[in-house]
């Protein structure tokens, strides 16, 4: 069946977007404006597309929702049409490093010649300037300059980090969405697009504002294991249980660690919640106890509580979690269980369009949904390839 604009469902519908693709947090924005209803083009490299660490390109979740057409962006004929899809645009994504695109003669300035209303989204590690604007990285990296990485983790010995979230998806994508949505709001004032510069450095920064206060405010000790929410407190923790599984403690507020207690039947023998001098205690206490009973016997005795405590469960575990079911957090799409929409809305509720698609799979159909004339010319060319 032949591509068509404006199928998405969710409140961003009717929003048009170019995706010059790249890797982590570009694709991964991307994915997010077409959960929420854009109508996103994705324009690949030749021979383009999944990750390395995700072979089969039906897998690369980043990519649902938006056709790819690959073009070769060297060739000043795929540059032209390029340039017409962006003036029909609202928003451009790209995450190349800074000065490909202005190189490629699809940089901001003739972006915004042709569309003076686009919303020019960058998406980099570094940000469009500074000492380190042109410098190859990754997650960790951007993470540890940020101040972000030094305290991650429980070991006192070295630091840890999770994945790639809290940089290329937590102070990078996210921000770039939170950017781009921003400047479409103050467009509907000026009529004017505007460039959004998203570093993930940035970002990941101040996503750290709460930690950052508590350093200014002397509340902040920069060692791991030694803060309220990282495992310095024994009430607000991981422990092991018998089968070798962990359940998650957050009981900060007295009620709450008055339910632990409780639930694990230590009311007698547990010491006092702000008992600081029997920290050590206690802690050797919860982990005796959490040792005694497996995962599920655990999270079948605090069922119900208020006590704050939940299973760490893998990500395969999480979709059949009682809750996530019943919310629908995950769903199974082609055989695939991956991430739903989110957020939620109460009138405008979003839903999966289009499976992960393979580099320029799409290339005639898209360019012809929106609204380019003579495709079969431009793929004979060379300019464009149908995959």
């Amino acid at each position: 069946m032949p591509l068509s604009l404006g199928q998405g469902t969710g409140p961003l519908k009717g929003l048009k977007v170019v995706e010059l693709a790249g890797i982590g947090p570009g694709p991964h924005a991307c994915m997010l404006l077409a959960d929420l209803g854009a109508d996103v083009i994705r324009v690949d490299r030749p021979g383009g597309g999944a990750l390395a660490v995700v072979p089969n390109p039906e897998h690369d979740l980043l990519t649902r929702g938006r056709p790819s057409v690959a073009a070769n962006l060297k060739d000043p004929v795929a540059r032209d049409t390029v340039l017409d899809l962006v003036a029909e645009a609202d928003v451009l994504v790209e995450g190349l490093r800074p000065g490909v695109t202005e190189r490629l003669g699809l940089g901001p300035d003739e972006c915004l010649a042709r569309n003076p209303r686009l919303v020019y989204g960058r998406m980099t590690g570094w940000g469009q300037h500074g000492p380190l604007a042109a410098r190859a990285g990754h997650d960790v990296g951007y993470v540890a300059v940020a101040g972000a990485l030094h305290g991650s983790g429980q070991d006192p010995t070295r630091p840890h980090f999770a994945s790639n979230l809290v940089g290329d998806f937590g102070g990078g994508s996210t921000y770039l969405v939170i950017g781009i949505l921003a400047a479409l709001l103050e467009r509907g004032v000026s009529g004017r697009g505007q460039v959004v510069d998203a570093a993930i450095v940035d970002g990941t920064a101040h996503l750290n504002t709460m930690a950052a206060a508590m350093l200014a405010g002397g509340a902040l000790q920069e060692r791991r294991a030694a803060n309220a929410l990282d495992g310095g407190l024994p009430y607000y923790d991981l422990y092991a249980t018998s089968d070798g599984e962990h359940m998650a403690v957050g009981a900060l507020e007295p009620q709450f660690f008055a339910e632990l207690v409780r639930v694990l039947e230590l009311d007698e023998s547990a010491p006092g919640q702000v008992d600081l001098d029997r920290y050590d205690d206690l802690r050797d206490l919860l982990t005796t106890t959490f040792a005694s009973r497996t995962r599920d016997e655990w999270t079948a005795a605090f069922e119900g509580t208020d006590a704050c405590v939940a299973p760490v469960l893998r990500l395969s575990e999480a979709a059949d979690h009682p809750h996530l079911r019943e919310r629908g957090v995950f769903v199974e799409r082609d055989g695939v269980v991956q991430p739903a929409p989110a957020p939620r809305f109460s009138r405008t509720e979003p839903t999966l369009t289009m499976r992960p698609s393979r580099a320029g799979e799409h290339t005639r159909d898209a360019l012809e949904a929106w609204g380019v004339a003579d495709v079969d010319r431009l793929i004979a060319s060379g300019a464009f390839v149908q995959a």
